[in-house]
């Protein structure tokens, strides 16, 4: 079978939204070349440290690239993603070069080609994102493990964001909570808050193939007595209370419903927002405040941030 690779010269501000884009029209598995990996400090947690080649990172931005199946469709769906794209414009989102290119790959080539960049990572104190096709014994008696096959999901877990997420999560979810995550991609966030001993998560995703891929990966990690995926438009008709509420979507996102979160938070329940890239941050910031919010924490990481705030009893 023949394979297109379509390759999308863009910034880090873009990589989420596209990231989306390219797994509705039906990718699977999105691969980011990011030149910041090239200086990234990185501890021997495995075992062994791989070389990464200059040649294969952009000078400036991101490079991401997908693959789809060669069809006859294929033209209408590269025109439907550089359509999609485009209309993120829309939402001051920054798309930098904008350069979009389509090259033919073997199935045999693709099939190892996206593979080869993900490898087991340690993305907290507790959590570790280890690929489906890896074998990887845990390094302490309390490590959780997260599986996640990024060919069926949102990606691999390990964007700033996500990493930022769980991070803040692993502080905030308490034996018994009640969570609701909403935008939830690959469910990871979710699997998270399970593993943590949450007693119910909500995991809410509008997208079809989203929630789809959310169950997939809850079933994997066997959590899905735990966590509820479902359909549905970020908080709308969704009722509290809950304990805690956490949302990795775009800061354009995130201003329009801070008011529903409030809503559905119990007295002294927790927002824990990211997807928030650094020139959005106070935006955010003023959203969470004007609808009663106490900031508890601001988490940075690369040009991401992520709050936890209070809805205060």
């Amino acid at each position: 079978m023949k394979w297109s690779e379509i390759s999308i010269h863009t910034t880090n501000e873009a990589v989420e939204p596209i990231s989306h884009i390219l797994h509705e029209a039906g990718a699977s598995g999105v691969v980011i070349e990011d030149p910041f990996e090239l200086t990234k400090e990185r501890e021997d947690q495995f075992g062994e440290i791989y070389q990464l080649n200059p040649d294969d990172y952009p000078e400036e931005g991101v490079v991401m690239k997908a693959y789809l199946p060669v069809n006859s469709f294929l033209g209408e769906t590269v025109e439907g993603i550089k359509d999609a794209i485009n209309n993120l414009l829309v939402h001051d989102i920054d798309l930098g070069l904008n350069n979009i290119s389509i090259s033919e790959v073997n199935e045999e080539e693709w099939a190892t080609a996206w593979k080869k960049y993900y490898n087991p990572v340690k993305i907290s104190e507790k959590f570790t994102i280890v690929p489906t096709w890896e074998t990887y014994e845990p390094v302490s008696s309390d490590e959780k493990i997260i599986e996640l096959d990024p060919g069926m999901a949102f990606g691999t877990g390990t964007h700033p964001t996500t990493v930022l997420c769980i991070q803040a999560i692993e502080r905030t979810v308490k034996p018994q909570d009640k969570v609701i995550d909403v935008g939830t991609g690959s469910g990871v966030l979710s699997i998270a808050a399970a593993m943590l001993d949450a007693k119910e998560v909500l995991a809410l995703d509008l997208d079809e193939v989203a929630v789809e891929s959310a169950k997939l990966n809850i079933k994997l990690n066997k959590v899905h007595p735990t966590v509820t995926v479902k359909q549905n438009n970020l908080l709308k008709n969704v009722e509290g209370p809950v304990d805690v509420v956490v949302a990795n979507i775009l800061a354009e996102v995130i201003v329009r419903f801070t008011d529903d979160v409030y809503r559905v938070l119990e007295n002294g329940g927790t927002f824990i927002s990211s997807g928030i890239i650094s020139m959005k941050k106070q935006e955010v910031k003023d959203a969470l405040i004007k609808s009663g919010f106490k900031i508890q924490e601001t988490m940075m990481m690369e040009d991401w941030v992520a709050f936890i705030a209070k809805k205060e009893a």
